[in-house]
């Protein structure tokens, strides 16, 4: 007699799977469960994996097959518990720029407010700096920590900032560099599941994304970074994360620093209160980021009240006391912090004046980035080293008048055989006119769930 209490499950074969997606099939949450686990334990071969990439890379994935990758990869290795911190776990993450470094900023801020910043970053991708990097730039601050070390540093700071482990979100790690192998790196919903795997592994509450968008941006189009802002926010919800996106200008780079050291003491400078003008954007957008996260984590009732919570946390030092804490429970040497200026120690300097009498333009960030990275301060290479005094600062904006002779940047290189590339990138990259450029608003978009899958519904990709 038949058992009808037994359900039989057809076996899954990745053969069928890759079939299917090559067909314009939606594929289900087992099936994609599936693909994920043989990428984790190497049941299936790379050449089925990248197979079935390119398949989604050409025929994409739906909201929902988007939403259960991002699950699938999420739970694909140990992942970390902060409900026994006793406080809700906020994070923001960035697309990637050039001088971004807000996570220097909202971290201690977030965390002077009552909320646990459990922060998993990574290192300089392309023509965009590493956070990771940023951070080694202190003596002795150690990065990769266990998930019981990143524990004992959230229980005491209320903030840590490290790599990620070999065990956590292991099947991002197979098929990303199968993405950077096969020409799939550019698709939205690869991206998403990506970024939000690791993120989501931390065990967030909530998650504020800021989605660059301009020449600095890896996807310059606003439609397209539009398009991944909303796909983000979408999935995250639905994996039961509040979250919010936030696209923001990367027209030119933010603050007035892009490096390692450098980029650390401008953050320093701001917490102790000082105001330099050519950071006021950072300062200006990591409060409103900052804001965001203390309002999703329950502190403030409406963003711009979290806001104005942060700004008092950066006022009387409360945030620098924060990032200080974290700095030496992670190791790090916080002497380097008495004398900004004496602690850089480039091996070679050079100022860049205006070579014409104008205004700045136009900045192709993206092109700044790479004369950046020329520098020494970035890598070619996964894996090679960085200069942590090597860099640009910006004595110009965008907007900005110069006489021709001005000092526009100062560069910061490895050698002075470095500089020559780099400023010839800036020469180009650097437009100055007669007539200044148009106002770009710092932010301009903002989705959460709701306007998000209208505009997810609405849009034909």
């Amino acid at each position: 007699m038949k058992d009808d209490s037994v359900v039989s499950v057809a076996p899954l074969h990745i053969t069928d799977i890759i079939r299917k997606k090559r067909d314009g099939g939606v594929l289900d949450d087992r099936e994609i469960g599936f693909l994920v686990s043989g990428a984790t334990t190497g049941s299936i071969p790379p050449e089925q994996l990248a197979s079935w990439l390119m398949a989604s890379w050409l025929r994409g994935l739906s909201l929902d097959e988007t939403r259960a990758l991002t699950i699938a990869m999420r739970d694909s290795g140990e992942k970390f518990t902060p409900r026994r911190l006793g406080k809700v776990a906020v994070d923001k993450h960035s697309t990637g720029g050039v001088g971004d470094k807000t996570s220097f900023l909202v971290a201690p801020l977030a965390a002077a407010c009552g909320l646990a910043v459990p922060m998993i970053s990574g290192r300089a991708l392309g023509h965009t700096g590493g956070t990771l990097d940023k951070l080694e730039s202190i003596p002795g601050y150690r990065t990769a920590l266990t998930l019981s070390e990143f524990e004992d540093v959230l229980v005491h700071c209320g903030a840590s900032i490290v790599s990620q482990t070999a065990t956590l979100v292991p099947a991002d790690g197979v098929l990303y560099a199968l993405r950077d192998r096969t020409a799939t790196v550019e698709n939205a919903s690869l991206i998403c599941a990506s970024i939000l795997s690791k993120k989501l592994a931390a065990g967030l509450d909530a998650l504020v994304l800021d989605v660059k968008t301009g020449s600095g941006s890896f996807l310059p189009q606003h439609k397209d970074s539009a398009y991944l802002a909303a796909l983000l926010v979408a999935t995250a919800e639905g994996a039961g994360t509040r979250t919010v996106a936030l696209m923001t200008d990367m027209g030119q780079p933010l603050g007035r620093t892009a490096g390692n050291w450098i980029e650390l003491a401008e953050c320093v400078e701001l917490l102790r209160g000082q105001r330099p003008a050519g950071s006021e954007d950072l300062r200006g957008l990591s409060l409103i980021l900052a804001g965001w996260m203390i309002h999703l984590g329950g502190k403030a009732g409406t963003p711009e009240a979290g806001r104005q919570l942060a700004e008092t946390a950066l006022v009387d030092g409360s945030a620098l006391g924060k990032f200080y804490m974290m700095i030496e429970a992670q190791g790090g040497d916080l002497s380097v912090f008495d004398d900004l200026a004496a602690t850089h120690k480039p091996g070679a300097t050079q100022v860049l004046a205006a070579w014409d009498t104008g205004y700045i333009a136009a900045m192709d960030t993206m092109a700044i980035g790479w004369a950046v990275q020329r520098t020494g301060a970035g890598r070619e290479q996964p894996g090679a080293p960085v200069d942590p005094h090597a860099g640009i600062e910006f004595h110009a904006r965008r907007g900005a008048h110069l006489v021709k002779g001005e000092p526009l940047a100062t560069l910061y290189a490895t050698t002075a055989a470095q500089l020559d590339e780099p400023i010839a990138i800036l020469q180009r990259a650097i437009q100055i006119s007669p007539a200044p450029p148009d106002a770009v608003p710092l932010v301009n978009q903002i989705f959460t769930r709701e306007n998000a899958e209208a505009f997810l519904r609405n849009t034909v990709r």
